[in-house]
Parts: C-alpha cells; sequence; structure tokens
C-alpha cells in the first residue's frame, strides 16, 4: 500500500505479471505498507537507491507470512531508472521469478530541462526468460545441481510480462526505451535487426553526460540502459526487432554433456522486441541533445586507498562460490568489509571462479576452461552509485571477454557490472550518505541464494 496520490506515484505496466512502475521525484517521501501474504519469508529491496539501512531490504529484515513492514524514506537520487525486488535469502531467485519485481522512476530537475520524450513514448522495457511445461505452468529450477552453478534460464522470453514474440506498435518518432534485464540469470547482447546503432542515454544510475552509440550493449541481470529510438525516418507498416545476439558461453558445452539444456541456453540468438511501425508522431524530428546531465564523478587519485585497492576476489571452493574465502552469513561483517562514512575508496573485484584451485573434486579444474575462471558474475552493491574505472583480462580469458566487452556501459554510473572470467575490476565508490550494513553480491540470483553474498559495513 503506497501513501499518497496513486495517480502521479504509481502506474502499473498495462499487461504481464510484474509489479507496478513507481514514477517519484527526487524529494519525494516515499511511505509504502509492505504486509506478506506469501508463504515464505520476504522483504523488498529497493535496487540503485540510497536509503537507509532499515530501509534497504537486508534480508536480517525479512517478514514472515502475514508480516507488516513499514518502508519511510526519501528520494535523494538523482533522475534514473531504478527498480525493487523481494531480497530474502535463499528466496530471492524463484520469488524474483514468481514476477515479484517492478520500475522505480524517478525524475530531477535537469533531467526536466531536456525534454526528453515523455508519456507514451518514455517506455519501460523488462526483459525476462520463462520456462514451461507442457501444461502452460511456469518450471523453475528444474535441476538443482545445474541451475545453481550456472543460474537458471528459460526457453521463452517475455518483455512486460508479455511475450516477445508479439508485435508492439510504435509511432513514427522519437521514443526514450529504459530497459531492464530482469532474468535471474541471463545476459543480453541487444542490437537492432537491421544493424542501426544503439544510442545510450542512460544506464544504471542515470542520465550519461553525453549520447553514447553501440553496435550493441550487454546486459547483465539488474543492470539498466536508456535509449533514444528515432522511428521518424520509418514509414507506417515497417519493421524494426530488437534482437539478442549469439555469443559463446564457457559453461555450456559441459552443462549440456552433464544434465541437458534447455532450447535457450546462454549465448542463443533470440528476437527481444518486435515493433511494428504506426503513423507519423509528434515526436518525429526531436533532436537528440549533444549533452544530456554532468555526472561530477570522481578521480581516482583522490580515493583514501589509491594506492592498495580494497579486493574482493571471487573462487569457487567446491560447488560454493566464495568471496576472499567466504560465503554469507546473516549478521557478518568481516575487516576487510568496514568502510568509513565520507570515504571515497577503489575496490577491486577479482574473478578467479572455478579457476586451476577449484573444488577439490575436480570439478574446478573442468569449470575454469583453462582461463583462469569461466564464469561471468553481475556484482551488486548496496546503497551506493559507483564508476567503473578500470579492467584487466588475461590473454587466456580474452576471448570470451571480447564478445561482450563493446556492449558495457561503464560510462556512467553504476550499481551493478558485468565481471567477466579472470577479470580484474576496479570501482571508484563514495560511502557519502548513510552509516548502517549493507550487501554487495552476485546478481545472479540463484548464486546470490547458494551464500554469494556479503555484507559490507558503513561506520
Amino acid at each position: 500500500m503506497l501513501e499518497g496520490d496513486a495517480t502521479v506515484v504509481q502506474q502499473g505496466l498495462e499487461t504481464g505479471w510484474l509489479g507496478p512502475v513507481l514514477r517519484v521525484k527526487k524529494g519525494d517521501r516515499i511511505k509504502v505498507t509492505f504486509k506478506n501474504e506469501l508463504s515464505q519469508p520476504t522483504i523488498i529491496h529497493w535496487h540503485g537507491l540510497s536509503v537507509p539501512d532499515v530501509m534497504d531490504g537486508h534480508p536480517h529484515l525479512a517478514i514472515e507470512p502475514g508480516g507488516v513492514y513499514e518502508y519511510d524514506f526519501t528520494v535523494i537520487n538523482r533522475a534514473g531508472t531504478y527498480w525493487f525486488h523481494p531480497h530474502p535469502h535463499g528466496l530471492t531467485g524463484p520469488q524474483v521469478y514468481y514476477g515479484l519485481a517492478g520500475l522505480f522512476i524517478v525524475s530531477d530537475e535537469e533531467e526536466q530541462a531536456l525534454a526528453l520524450p515523455s508519456g507514451e513514448f518514455d517506455v519501460p522495457l523488462v526483459l525476462q526468460d520463462r520456462l514451461f511445461d507442457d501444461q502452460g505452468q511456469l518450471m523453475y529450477m528444474t535441476d538443482s545441481m545445474a541451475d545453481g552453478m550456472n543460474g537458471f534460464v528459460g526457453d521463452t522470453i517475455f518483455v512486460n510480462g508479455q511475450l516477445a514474440s508479439q508485435p508492439v506498435t510504435m509511432k513514427a518518432g522519437v521514443y526514450r526505451l529504459r530497459l531492464l534485464n530482469g532474468s535471474n540469470s541471463r545476459i543480453y547482447k541487444l542490437a537492432f535487426s537491421d544493424g542501426r546503432p544503439l544510442v545510450v542515454i542512460g544506464s544504471d544510475g542515470g542520465l550519461l553526460e553525453k549520447p553514447v552509440t553501440r553496435e550493441y550493449i550487454t546486459l547483465a541481470p539488474a543492470e539498466r540502459a536508456e535509449l533514444w529510438l528515432d522511428l521518424s525516418a520509418d514509414s507506417q507498416g515497417d519493421t524494426l526487432k530488437l534482437v539478442s545476439l549469439p555469443f559463446e558461453f564457457p559453461y555450456e558445452p559441459m552443462m549440456a554433456s552433464m544434465h541437458g539444456l534447455p532450447a535457450l541456453p546462454q549465448g542463443a540468438a533470440f528476437d527481444v522486441l518486435n515493433i511494428a511501425v504506426g503513423a507519423e508522431a509528434e515526436t518525429a524530428g526531436m533532436v537528440l541533445p549533444s549533452a544530456l546531465v554532468p555526472l561530477a564523478g570522481y578521480a581516482l587519485a583522490d580515493a583514501v586507498n589509491a594506492a592498495e585497492p580494497r579486493d574482493f576476489t571471487i573462487a569457487m571452493s567446491g560447488m560454493i562460490h566464495t568471496i576472499n574465502g567466504k560465503v554469507f552469513e546473516m549478521e557478518e561483517v568481516a575487516d576487510f568489509e568496514k568502510v568509513k562514512l565520507g570515504d571515497l575508496e577503489v575496490w577491486q573485484f577479482i574473478n578467479e571462479d572455478a579457476g586451476a584451485e577449484g573444488g577439490d573434486n575436480g570439478m574446478g579444474m573442468m569449470m575454469g576452461s583453462g582461463m583462469g575462471g569461466a564464469m561471468p558474475h553481475p556484482m551488486h552493491l548496496h546503497g551506493v552509485q559507483f564508476q567503473v574505472v578500470d579492467r584487466q583480462v588475461p590473454l587466456e580469458a580474452r576471448a570470451f571477454y571480447d564478445q561482450l566487452a563493446g556492449g558495457f556501459l561503464d560510462e556512467g554510473w553504476k550499481d551493478t557490472f558485468l565481471l567477466m572470467p579472470g577479470e580484474r575490476a576496479k570501482v571508484l565508490v563514495k560511502f557519502k550518505d548513510f552509516k548502517g550494513m549493507y550487501l554487495y553480491h552476485c546478481h545472479n540470483l540463484e548464486h546470490e541464494d547458494a551464500g554469494f553474498m556479503r555484507n559490507f559495513r558503513i561506520e
């Protein structure tokens, strides 16, 4: 239940099973009464937002069936496309999979001054994959071993809860498309079917400083991208597809031989959005701004640990992903996970998952594919936005990296980024808003539920 003018704050997607789209302004006070009518514990995380820790949806705050949690916070984030979803430990994957997620769209004066496409021309698109049985019922975790290690993928693509194969009519004009990868583990390599470039105006934390163009964009679970799509030169009756391009995913051959795979494995090519161009729109000919919103980013040299980054090494111990040798414990915060309010730090994530020192049963070596880690991980930090400032990938891991790296959106503010096998990536993050205990974890939801998650404390 939301307090306030629901006609302003709440906008539901017209189709599908997803939660509402909440459209708010920076500075708004949000009061939500959350009642758990599930048969499982749950709690809601406001993904990408900077809120007090008791509002962030940590699993230790999960409420039992029939319980109620009161949210009350002020929106301090810049304009952007954020979202919300459940975050109970061990249950996030299935709860998100069955539809418990929605968008949280923030506007502010800087964004409004740009007069970007709005109303029907500001279109949220939540991308998800699902698997069904022969009775048309949703299936989840069909093989606990394979799905747990690899992440669950389905064989049918949905956009806003509707089949991606269904045509969507869009007028011959300019649109702002807000893309969210709402899948549990699937990575999308998005491009247009006719080869036109994608014009990107925003990422996780809002608008970029200026538009950038890509032949494709890589969207890992929980990442967002905002596109400027100009259909002004298209004619009524034309068609255009947003597609996901193929790429080779290192785990797939091994998983196929062990367990079999659904018809649409990681890295498969498929259609995402089928656009049927309609009549000319009032936004036809709208001019793309050459400059958007200043990012006011940080300088690496100003970090308190610029010369000695705080390292987080991802590895595999047996069949379990670890961070610096540890898995999730509800209240534990290790010394290497304590930071000071106001500090600007460099965090370095090192992906050694399933490398040469993998599991003691030989699985680690097999999954490592001889390149120091075979599994990409979408890494997410709660309560902050950060900059990706450096990526280093060894030669033996370049083949997979180069298939997706051209689509990374490191120019903007991020709360989730894809850490590739064998990669060392540095992010620059300032702990500037609230003290308290927050989470960092892999946003492959099956990995997260299995304990690939840790706390950090801002003191």
